[in-house]
């Protein structure tokens, strides 16, 4: 209880220190750091979210400004071909199945009732391994004839990057929500997220599937990745979405049900505490221990100093 009571003074401390850098993410009304850091900078070139208009040339220029200039409309008529796109895969995906499951009928039609019944509960349970390991081939393919890997990127929502945005993280939470929880953590997992784009060291445990963006996150060797950790790389601001690579070092730990936003960089062998938010744009120095909401260094030899007081 006193280590708990620890961690609540240090972090109200924390919330009250008006020059802390994490805080002056909110305070510098732009994505461009601290407002120390911007006063001998040039001011940011400003984005007009009320624009038709594109920079794009050609094809894709004409497709933005249809887009921004129909928003409601141009939503809606791309859902249908993704959703036409959605239903291609998981007739992909779910070929092999039907045919595990037609073989296994079409066998036991000389069973007993009961038998067949068996038999059958067997085929579908069966299928449905089949199915995840063929979403697993097959979500990555779709991926890269698309070209739907991320690059850091800020702009308005309607925008030709913000599609292929919605492209990549559709694909990946498709077989997220319907198979990816049975095979993590494994290796299996994190060869699905290779395929998608993430870099992997050597010796890493992601323990969790609430991942999006993964082609713009980096993972160093021996990194462990708690249960039901989130990472994001991207995040909203004022009507603007901003893609911003994540880069955990080596050697890190985070704990469950972290969440890490984008533009986020862990140094080496930094650890961070279970339930803890890591805003934009923070930066964890290596061999640091962070941890709270929003997520700031914490002295752990104290922590552990207070503990020793209670057992006392």
């Amino acid at each position: 209880m006193g280590s708990y009571c620890f961690i609540l003074r240090h972090q109200l401390k924390f919330l009250n220190n008006s020059n802390t850098r994490n805080l002056s993410f909110y305070s510098s009304g732009s994505d461009n750091g601290p407002v120390e850091q911007q006063q001998n900078q040039k001011p940011p070139q400003r984005i007009d979210l009320n624009s038709e208009s594109s920079q794009h040339a050609g094809v894709k220029g004409l497709f933005e400004s249809i887009l921004r200039k129909f928003k409601t409309a141009m939503h809606i008529g791309l859902l249908m071909p993704m959703y036409v796109v959605t239903t291609m895969i998981l007739g992909a995906a779910l070929f092999l199945p039907v045919v595990v499951v037609r073989s296994m009928y079409e066998y036991s039609q000389s069973f007993s009732f009961y038998w067949q019944c068996a038999f059958m509960g067997f085929s579908l349970g069966l299928a449905y391994f089949v199915y995840g390991f063929s979403m697993i081939a097959v979500i990555p393919t779709i991926n890269f004839l698309f070209r739907a890997n991320l690059k850091a990127w800020k702009g308005p929502y309607y925008s030709i990057e913000s599609v292929k945005w919605f492209i990549h993280n559709g694909l990946t939470y498709l077989i997220r929500f319907t198979f990816l929880e049975f095979v993590t953590p494994s290796p299996i997992s994190n060869l699905f997220y290779k395929m998608m784009g993430m870099k992997i060291g050597k010796g890493v445990v992601i323990n969790t599937t609430w991942i999006s963006d993964p082609s713009m996150i980096e993972l160093g060797h021996k990194v462990t990745l708690g249960g039901s950790v989130t990472i994001v790389a991207h995040y909203g601001q004022g009507g603007i979405l901003i893609l911003a690579p994540v880069k955990i070092g080596n050697g890190c730990t985070i704990g469950l049900k972290s969440s890490i936003m984008g533009g986020v960089t862990i140094g080496d062998n930094a650890k961070l505490l279970p339930h803890s938010v890591v805003m934009p744009k923070t930066v964890i120095p290596a061999g640091e221990t962070w941890g709270g909401v929003p997520a700031h260094k914490i002295e752990i030899k104290q922590i552990y100093a207070v503990k020793k007081t209670d057992v006392a």
